[in-house]
């Protein structure tokens, strides 16, 4: 992954299937979740943040910049995201997974103009999703606790972890800083500008945002780990909704 794109960006896009459930909150606090108040403060700060700065910033991208700039932009960003990937492709010892995604950023990187243009993916060579805290899990380190980052929203101990190992992993950390805090800036931009309408989903279903949140990302984590394999849904119905 890149930058990570913001972490609570993705967690809005998981399983849909999660809205048929209803929502509520538990009398009793989740194991997986003991620092509970403390992630409930970040993330209602993270949200207040996100709903007065970077959607309305994000909207005014997708309505000033045209369609085809947008996709060459996210394609540039997704192809240094690529790097940091094949990486942890090989220390996972996924040799032919890693050779795929070096090929991807061989092709994006040339013939793509830098990643501009993707060549690779209609060429039909794949793109995987690793990353530092999933290279840890393959090695059997515990996730720990649900952790909200302040900014980078949710995550785990561990993978708040890896989360800074592939920062030293990703091209954009080796650019001057002025050049690195605009593709920085840029990306988190474009990432939230396509997501927008993810958010507009959650907006709408009457449930508690903050376990829908921890629950969808917990979930993916768990079936990115497992490499597929179904992950059983929470029961929203033992929990209490009062909580908000």
């Amino acid at each position: 992954m890149t930058h990570p794109p913001p972490r609570i960006v993705a967690a809005l896009l998981l399983t849909p299937a999660v809205l048929l459930s209803g929502c509520a909150t538990g009398t009793q606090r989740d194991p997986v979740d003991p620092l509970e108040p403390l992630n409930r403060a970040t993330f209602r700060f993270n949200d207040t943040l996100d709903r007065h700065i970077a959607q309305p910033v994000a909207r005014t991208y997708n309505r000033t910049v045209p369609r085809f700039v947008r996709t060459g932009v996210d394609n540039f960003f997704s192809n240094l995201g690529d790097v940091p990937v094949m990486l942890n492709d090989f220390a996972q010892l996924r040799l032919m997974d890693g050779m795929n995604d070096l090929m991807r950023v061989a092709v994006n990187s040339t013939f793509g103009l830098l990643g501009v243009l993707d060549i690779a993916t209609p060429a039909g060579i794949a793109k995987h999703n690793q990353d530092f805290g999933l290279t840890l899990g393959h090695y059997g380190v515990p996730a720990g606790p649900y952790l909200v980052l302040p900014l980078f929203g949710p995550s785990t101990f561990r993978d708040a972890a890896g989360f800074g190992v592939d920062q030293y992993a990703s091209p954009i950390t080796y650019a001057k800083p002025a050049s690195r805090n605009t593709l920085w800036g840029v990306d988190f931009v474009s990432t939230r500008a396509r997501y927008l309408n993810a958010t507009n989903l959650l907006e709408q279903a009457a449930l508690d945002r903050y376990l829908f949140v921890r629950d969808a990302y917990l979930g993916r984590r768990h079936t990115q780990l497992d490499e597929g394999k179904e992950t059983p849904l929470p029961d929203y119905d033992k929990e209490d909704s009062g909580k908000q």
